[in-house]
């Protein structure tokens, strides 16, 4: 009789699986984990029905062959279709909140979310700060975090698509936040009658080149929230000619861009923004105030 395995080495069994198979971070992850054992874990625990957050805790725990096998066809899967597992387990985290996700939405990675939770947003705020816009919602996970680190704070939720937005209705009655969260069906600001005292926006800014270059799993995620023309720099240009006349005088924009810093220069070479230090660097987020934007 086969010895069982413990969760630990089913865990070192999958990322192994997951490495021969071809994955890596410049090839499938980067979508909730950044290496092949982190993903291997999210899948196993889930899979198994463990905490995410305490692997020390079930490491040496066995698991029977019949669990190994359900292990083994979500991994399959994962190999197979090449689908990112946020949409293989509809669920995805972000600074320790899960989230319901689904193919209608990209997955929640922005770095705005460390800086809403770390505070490093919080000198530009001050008591008169009550509406916020989150632009480009998505999922409506940065404007979950933003109610749930500013409680006395309103929130616009709005996006382009009308399926992400149906993804967002789901977060927000999850969490419990309908009474202070909007959703905006909009095309950038169009639809947007706010004057905010903060501006969160996670917008498309992937260049042509880049996005024909993606790997299957970030192909899987819709188009409409990635791709932004040849430089990645539209939606942002369409963004900047309006934003002003929607801030509050003493309101800021904080404006995720990626790793488009370059082309961001060179689209807008006057303007000169804070950079946030975030964990993937120092040129991942801006910020603007209504003065600069005017």
């Amino acid at each position: 009789m086969t010895t069982p395995l413990t969760v630990l080495q089913l865990i070192e069994d999958t990322a192994a699986q997951l490495e021969a198979a071809g994955l890596s971070l410049a090839n499938g992850f980067g979508q909730g984990t950044l290496n092949a054992f982190d993903e291997a874990a999210w899948l196993v625990l889930w899979r198994l029905g463990l905490p995410l957050d305490d692997l020390d805790g079930v490491a040496n725990q066995p698991v029977d062959q019949q669990n190994q096998a359900r292990v083994a066809t979500l991994l399959g899967a994962r190999i197979s279709s090449r689908k990112p597992l946020a949409y293989l387990t509809n669920e995805a985290w972000l600074q320790g909140v899960p989230f319901y996700v689904d193919e209608r939405v990209i997955i929640p990675r922005s770095f705005i979310a460390e800086l809403i939770v770390d505070e490093s947003i919080d000198p530009w705020l001050s008591e008169s700060t009550h509406q916020v816009l989150d632009l480009c919602t998505g999922n409506a996970s940065l404007a979950i975090l933003a109610a749930m680190a500013y409680p006395d704070v309103v929130i616009d939720a709005a996006d382009i698509s009308a399926d992400a937005l149906a993804v967002a209705r789901i977060n927000v009655d999850k969490h419990g936040l309908a009474d202070r969260i909007t959703l905006v069906e909009s095309d950038g600001l169009a639809a947007c009658t706010g004057l905010y005292d903060l501006i969160l926006c996670n917008p498309p800014y992937v260049n042509a080149a880049t996005m024909a270059a993606l790997p299957a799993e970030f192909k899987a995620e819709p188009a409409l929230a990635l791709a932004s023309g040849s430089d990645g720099m539209d939606f942002i240009r369409s963004l900047f000619l309006t934003a002003a006349r929607h801030m509050s005088e003493n309101a800021v924009l904080v404006l995720e861009i990626g790793n488009e810093r370059e082309n961001f220069e060179c689209a807008f070479p006057t303007l000169e923004p804070l950079w946030f230090e975030t964990s993937g660097g120092p040129d991942q987020v801006l910020l603007l105030t209504r003065q600069q934007l005017q």
